[in-house]
């Protein structure tokens, strides 16, 4: 690969102000659900302690959320400036739900967001609760729509190609939403922020613990995380297993490749806690493997095969022959429309067409493609094992993490036990390990899906603009410095409001423990 070809520096920037602004979006689909159960209990009770903590934890949220609109507003300009042709060629499908994600819910959450932090005194209890609802719902909307036009990136339903618009054409809008990749990226997606604002939280109310300061606040504050937390820690792990097998479902290249199962095993498969992958020799040198593991999670059977990568690759020659026959058809119907026979072949093997656009992609003329040719290319399909294999236990790692750290903690919080112990420390210390998890598990998500931007139907090499290297390598530049100047402001910030604690409260409001 070129690190200076258009193509991958354009992947390259794509994948800088994605991962930044991933930084912040776990922690506001997070936060803003337990501003909604501080303040639901200070309805509830009238207690000022309440009021104070939503106050408090609100001010932390607002700081997280301006930093991430400001980020998350460029990515979406990219599509443009770095993706023309990708934009182009599945706009009309990938653009409805990031339109309808800025119609219904960024305008929500954005409205709502001013009417939380500056409507203390001018709104009812009721309605004041009812804003911060609705902040929260709409920030979650957000994930929806975003989540189903990454899924449908992933598994690309409710589309077909129509050769004379030369486009990716909507079939099916329902079907487009209800895409059960998508549902499972975004019940996960939203676990995993469920987690970062629980541990968030958890994480500063253990320092003040630690500190002997603002108890009234912090211990509640520590309990509610730690009732949270514990929910949407054991989530993830639940919902990551729905992701794993939607994986084997939709992208078993993808699944392979996380697992590094070079062979296809005799069913159930087992699951690799180990390997040091040899893509070169397409083995593993080393592997510690449990028997059974991965065909269970995989196919939720004992008797289902799961293919590995070497079963994959040569699988998919029939998918190069039926896109070099769509190719061909394509090209007939350039000039030719009304040619039958064209319109036929193109009707029975254009769900093939993107193998036959990623050997042009790779320099390979489809219609004189060689044997050799096409065998070359189909390794492409393999992306780098070793990154992905690692990765992906990483976080899983520190998804069992979490559940032992919510569990402790919440046991804590039960028996009104939160005199400062390791737990506390444990809590402090991981407060940026949830965003550790999220930037891996997006990473597994988007790299895994290489050598396609679209999975089957628009590789990555053929969606990029025709731009210069010079321009982006200092657009890329220039927003790394950008966005890096935007962490450090948010940081700053985060730190001082944190630090600073809430305002104390009156003696009646006090723990007595």
């Amino acid at each position: 690969m070129d690190m200076l070809d258009p193509v991958t520096l354009s992947r390259l920037q794509f994948a800088a102000t994605a991962l930044y602004h991933f930084l912040f979006v776990p922690l506001t689909l997070g936060l803003c659900w337990l501003l909604v159960v501080f303040e639901t209990t200070y309805v509830m009770t009238g207690k000022e302690v309440w009021k104070t903590a939503s106050k408090f934890w609100g001010k932390l949220f607002a700081i997280n959320f301006a930093m991430g609109v400001a980020t998350g507003i460029t990515m979406e300009f990219q599509f443009g400036t770095n993706w023309a042709y990708y934009s182009h060629y599945v706009g009309d499908i990938f653009g409805a739900p990031l339109a309808i994600e800025g119609l219904m819910a960024f305008f929500l959450e954005s409205a709502m967001v001013g009417l939380v932090l500056f409507g203390w005194n001018k709104m009812s209890k009721l309605q004041h609760l009812s804003a911060t609802f609705f902040m929260a719902l709409g920030t979650n909307l957000s994930a929806v729509w975003i989540l189903i036009a990454n899924g449908w990136m992933q598994n690309p339903v409710a589309a077909e190609f129509n050769p004379e618009s030369v486009r990716m054409e909507m079939t099916s809008f329902a079907q487009l939403v209800f895409n059960p990749v998508a549902q499972a990226k975004f019940v996960h997606t939203v676990s995993a922020g469920y987690v970062t604002g629980s541990l968030f939280v958890l994480g500063i109310a253990s320092y003040f613990i630690i500190k002997g300061k603002h108890l009234d606040v912090m211990r509640r504050s520590f309990a509610v995380a730690a009732a949270f937390g514990l929910a949407g820690s054991l989530s993830a792990v639940v919902l990551g297993d729905e992701s794993g097998y939607n994986l084997n479902e939709h992208q078993q290249m993808k699944m392979a490749v996380i697992e590094s199962m070079w062979e296809t095993e005799k069913a159930p498969a087992g699951f690799n806690l180990i390997a040091i992958p040899n893509q070169a020799a397409q083995k593993n040198d080393f592997e510690l493997k449990i028997p059974a593991v991965l065909g269970l999670i995989g196919t939720r059977s004992f008797d289902k095969q799961m293919p590995g990568i070497k079963q994959i690759v040569a699988d998919s020659e029939v998918k190069f022959q039926n896109g070099i026959k769509a190719y061909a058809a394509f090209e007939t119907l350039q000039t030719d429309k009304t040619n039958a026979t064209a319109l036929e072949t193109m009707k029975l093997y254009s769900k093939d067409l993107g193998y036959g656009l990623l050997l042009k992609a790779n320099g390979v003329e489809p219609a004189s493609a060689t044997p050799e040719q096409i065998k070359a290319v189909s390794l492409k399909l393999v992306p780098n094992v070793a990154p992905l294999f690692w990765s992906f236990r990483a976080m899983v790692g520190l998804g069992f993490w979490f559940i032992i750290l919510f569990a402790s903690a919440f046991i804590m919080a039960a028996k009104r036990k939160y005199s400062p112990n390791w737990v506390h420390k444990a809590a402090l210390y991981s407060i940026p390990l949830p965003w550790l998890a999220a930037e891996l598990g997006w990473f597994v998500a988007e790299y895994g899906r290489q050598p396609w931007a679209v999975e089957g139907v628009l590789p990555t090499g053929l969606a990029s603009s025709a731009i210069s290297s010079p321009l982006v390598l200092t657009s890329l530049a220039g927003f790394v410095l950008f966005y890096s100047t935007l962490l450090v402001v948010d940081l700053k910030l985060l730190f001082k409001y944190a630090r600073l604690g809430p305002p104390a409260l009156g003696p009646h409001e006090t723990v007595k423990n």
